[in-house]
């Protein structure tokens, strides 16, 4: 940590298999170097396996840093959830679930989220139970991110999840498959709180960014889409996120490059946190 600003790594799908034995050690020697926390934006696995998992914990040791994550849908498709969620915590990780932690100073709100659509196309809860089902889902989704920002208190807030919840960083997916990309009910308590940037994967076709209906930025760091987007850096970014009171007078650009992009990484400042006023200006 450089002064009274943390380094944020994030990146998200790594879908690590049984295989993956080595795989990720320069990607992790790198954060190692670049960083001073690590999140992970969901489907942290292929198959969900405790095997998959066992190898990502090995994989993850060498990294001396806090580190966050929440699951997505690839780390649920076997079903044994709790025993890759333990796993990984054993290793350090702090999977959250609809819970928040404070990593060197950040607050950070996670929750693996939901589809349902964006906007007027959203799905409704209408017609068959099988339908109001998928809608309580992405809607209970939506209140546990909001219980889960409503505990923290930092001056940053970090919202970290698999799912997006706007449209424009899914734009380059196949249409047909935007209903389950992500769902604007999870924006909705974004908006409430003074939320610095929101964080999330899944998308592999998707935008690098965009902005909620209240100017909050979005990042997309699913691992697919960064190495399509950067060819010559790993596939991570790099968030300058400062801590503490913010200077007076001081009022840093949102989001923009705070130092030339190296072949590694690439720089994103954040400003100081969002004051609550301007979390709920339309």
């Amino acid at each position: 940590m450089a002064g009274n600003v943390v380094r944020v790594a994030a990146m998200g799908d790594t879908h690590c298999t049984r295989t993956s034995q080595g795989a990720f050690q320069p990607l992790f020697s790198r954060i190692a170097e670049s960083a001073d926390i690590l999140l992970i934006a969901g489907d942290l696995t292929d198959y969900g396996l405790p095997d998959e998992a066992r190898v990502l914990a090995r994989e993850v040791t060498a990294l001396r840093m806090p580190m966050a994550a929440v699951l997505g849908n690839h780390d649920l498709e076997s079903g044994k959830a709790d025993e890759v969620r333990q796993i990984l915590t054993d290793a350090g990780i702090v999977v959250l679930d609809g819970d928040a932690c404070e990593l060197r100073g950040i607050g950070i709100a996670g929750v693996k989220g939901f589809g349902g659509g964006f906007g007027k196309r959203a799905l409704g809860p209408w017609g068959e139970t099988i339908i109001k089902q998928f809608v309580r889902e992405a809607v209970d989704e939506a209140l546990k991110l909001e219980a889960a920002l409503a505990r923290l208190r930092t001056t940053q807030l970090i919202t970290l999840l698999h799912y997006s919840p706007i449209q424009k960083t899914v734009d380059g997916e196949p249409l047909e498959i935007y209903p389950f990309l992500g769902s604007s009910r999870l924006e909705e308590p974004i908006g409430r709180y003074p939320v610095s940037l929101v964080l999330h994967g899944h998308a592999h076709r998707g935008q690098l960014e965009g902005t909620t209906q209240t100017g909050v930025p979005v990042y997309n760091v699913a691992i697919p889409l960064l190495k399509r987007s950067f060819v010559d850096r790993l596939p991570f970014r790099i968030f300058e996120v400062p801590v503490g009171p913010p200077a007076i007078g001081e009022m840093p650009p949102a989001h923009s490059t705070s130092t030339p992009p190296t072949r590694e990484r690439e720089v994103v400042a954040v400003p100081h946190g969002r004051r609550s006023t301007d979390a709920v200006a339309s």
